[in-house]
């Protein structure tokens, strides 16, 4: 566990789980001690053993992907909180939601609320959490690229999705992804800015990386 930020206001922990090194979230609201969970990738007992001393209102998915669900039924079962996910990754999960998150929407508790944004590409209902300066990312955008993706079509899309939603952010944004470390927006705005300034074969997808793809 590493403690991301630590304030007056808030404090975020990433649990990097799994066999796949998944990370999951913890959000605490400092003033009442609500939290939120965002993705159960693996080792339920390990995140309840750091939920134990708040009061979580949410388990927040960024997408449907199994690496990030591996604890999933034991924690929904053990929280006893809403899940909430996006309408176009809900029947792929292990059980359904029972709130469904889209574009704009926002997701309140103690004195902090998550902005929902929807970033198509890595999954066709992904979403990032947006709070302040933090950007919670999933699988949409990492240190160096973005998320991978399956298809041209899709790489299409996730661009679209980082350059519409999330590059529209203030540079000194931190960006939690799905897997791995952190990064800042203005450091991926200026890799994205040579990538996009070079011509790329028209059957680009997988793993792209913005300087060396």
């Amino acid at each position: 566990m590493v403690v991301m930020v630590k304030d007056g206001s808030i404090q975020i922990e990433k649990l990097e789980l799994g066999p796949f090194g998944t990370n999951a979230y913890i959000v605490i609201c400092q003033k009442t001690r609500d939290s939120v969970l965002i993705d159960t990738p693996d080792d339920a007992g390990v995140i309840m053993d750091r939920l134990k001393e708040t009061s979580p209102k949410f388990i927040l998915l960024t997408h449907n992907h199994m690496d990030h669900l591996g604890a999933f039924s034991e924690l929904r079962s053990a929280l006893k909180v809403p899940v909430a996910a996006h309408p176009l990754d809900a029947a792929r999960l292990p059980s359904c939601p029972e709130v469904l998150l889209n574009d704009g929407d926002a997701v309140p508790f103690g004195n902090i609320e998550l902005k929902v944004l929807h970033t198509p590409g890595h999954t066709p209902g992904s979403l990032c959490f947006l709070t302040d300066k933090y950007l919670f990312s999933g699988d949409t955008v990492f240190p160096g690229g973005p998320g991978a993706t399956r298809s041209p079509h899709s790489l299409d899309q996730i661009i679209k999705s980082i350059t519409e939603k999330i590059f529209i952010l203030p540079d000194d944004t931190q960006v939690y992804p799905g897997h791995g470390d952190s990064t800042i927006l203005k450091k991926e705005k200026a890799e994205f800015a040579i990538f996009s300034s070079r011509p790329h074969p028209p059957g680009l997808c997988g793993d792209v990386l913005w300087l060396s793809s």
